[in-house]
């Protein structure tokens, strides 16, 4: 029997595409009767335009995007998590010590609207610096892009994931906090899809679930460390040691949820840090709960 094709897509497949990788490389999506093909967009802006233009089937996304189409009257919609804890590291140029020294910085951040913009500004927040008066951005892409624009000197700081923040580390760059001790749970990244195409594409959009699912337990298992290492270095380019310090990193803050759901708790702060930001208003707060469609995690969950 033929395979039935989704075409699935990110700003970039960094650590937190791991599962999906996992799933297609051990045959799981297969198992179920699927072809994927994975795309790079290189920003989470065009990811969210690409589901809309129907040129992703799916998306493995930051979430606000979703949550503003949405609450827009748009037909995107979030269908299962990704990951609700943030795997992110503050690392900054070496003259910056503390995060109070970042006033008058220029930070990197992939979209202004989305992401990593709205997490930086709750940690410097937290620290008695606002944007934009406090500090500028300067939107350089997703995680490799910002690494490369901290080595070049563009920026002065980024959020950075792993385990890119263990190369960083290692440089000499230091690391002025982890993102996870400032916002402990919240919604990373996020599966979003066109209500309407998912609708017709239900048996598909349940069965990849199902194979994301069994491949998350597979990444849980450490008698396959040596396999995720090297997928590890392939999807992040970083050496084998920095793979074994990410999949540490990743159990410990059991960064994927294994069922693949969103707690409240991390939707809520999601919604907290877009009105924070200004990108929400309470009328968008009060109706962005229809942005969660559960049921396609629901059903693959109990398969």
């Amino acid at each position: 029997m033929a395979l039935k094709k989704l075409v699935i897509g990110g700003g970039a497949v960094g650590f937190n595409w791991l599962p999906v990788v996992v799933a297609q490389r051990q045959g799981l999506f297969a198992n179920h009767g699927l072809e994927i093909e994975i795309k790079r967009l290189g920003a989470v802006d065009k990811v969210t335009a690409a589901v809309k233009a129907g040129e992703l089937d799916i998306a493995i996304t930051p979430p606000e995007g979703a949550i503003r189409d949405c609450a827009a009257g748009g037909n995107l919609r979030i269908i299962s998590g990704n990951v609700n804890r943030l795997p992110l590291s503050l690392i900054a140029h070496p003259r910056f010590k503390a995060i109070e020294e970042l006033k008058g910085a220029k930070l990197g951040t992939s979209s202004l609207t989305e992401g990593t913009a709205l997490y930086t500004m709750e940690v410097l927040r937290q620290h008695g610096l606002h944007y934009p008066g406090d500090y500028e951005f300067a939107v350089v892409g997703v995680h490799p892009a910002r690494w490369k624009a901290l080595q070049e000197g563009t920026i002065d700081a980024a959020v950075q994931l792993i385990p890119l923040n263990f190369v960083a580390i290692d440089a000499g760059w230091p690391n002025l906090g982890e993102v996870t001790d400032y916002i402990p749970e919240i919604v990373f990244t996020a599966l979003i899809a066109d209500k309407d195409w998912a609708a017709a594409h239900r048996t598909e959009i349940v069965a990849f679930l199902r194979g994301v699912i069994e491949a998350t337990r597979w990444v849980y298992d450490s008698a396959n460390d040596d396999a995720l290492v090297a997928l590890t270095t392939e999807i992040t380019q970083a050496e084998g040691k920095y793979g074994r310090q990410a999949l540490v990193y990743m159990r410990e803050k059991a960064v994927f949820p294994r069922d693949l759901a969103i707690p409240p708790v991390a939707f809520t702060k999601s919604l907290e840090l877009m009105q924070k930001a200004g990108l929400a208003d309470d009328a968008l707060v009060a109706g962005a709960g229809a942005v969660l469609d559960d049921s396609y995690r629901a059903e693959a969950a109990k398969a």
